[in-house]
């Protein structure tokens, strides 16, 4: 198979956004997934029966939004986590919503895998140091509302059938 070998103008990429925070993103949690798998759940399943902990019972909307994660993922992964006896998900409520708190064996390996955490946590936070990581959570959150904000700028417009400009540079 012969390559296409079209000339593609690629300047600027390397400061592509996604691309750079995808990346750290990806080598964070494959820290975090090594320091966690001794206690049994991946940095994914820590996280979120880390948020159910804080709000149980808590709604899968509410999670998911928590999480930043969309409805489908969001109701996969607490699924599978039912499946192994981490959680329990309430039928519909009248509001048709639907609840989750920790059942025994979550609250376990919770338990089980925070002392992992705390390991690697101030591992991290030493190298950074503690006033650049507030720094840096502080700017994550403020990163995380300007895309929110861009994001809903342009399901605005498509819901109001208004032509859609680039969210960045209009």
């Amino acid at each position: 198979m012969k390559a296409n070998k079209t000339k593609l103008y690629l300047a600027g990429t390397g400061y592509c956004a996604s691309f750079n925070i995808r990346k750290t993103a990806r080598t964070i949690t494959s820290l975090y997934d090594t320091a966690l798998k001794r206690g049994r759940l991946g940095s994914a399943a820590f996280t979120i029966l880390v948020a159910v902990a804080k709000s149980e019972p808590v709604a899968m909307g509410i999670l998911a939004k928590t999480l930043a994660l969309d409805p489908t993922t969001m109701t996969r992964s607490l699924h599978r986590m039912q499946q192994r006896g981490l959680l329990a998900i309430s039928a519909r409520s009248l509001r048709r919503q639907r609840f989750v708190v920790l059942l025994p064996a979550g609250r376990r390996a919770l338990d089980q895998c925070l002392p992992f955490w705390r390991q690697v946590q101030r591992k991290v936070i030493n190298k950074i140091g503690l006033d650049s990581w507030k720094l840096f959570l502080a700017e994550l959150g403020r990163l995380s509302t300007i895309a929110t904000e861009l994001e809903l700028s342009v399901t605005s417009a498509r819901k109001q059938g208004r032509e859609v400009k680039d969210p960045v540079f209009g």
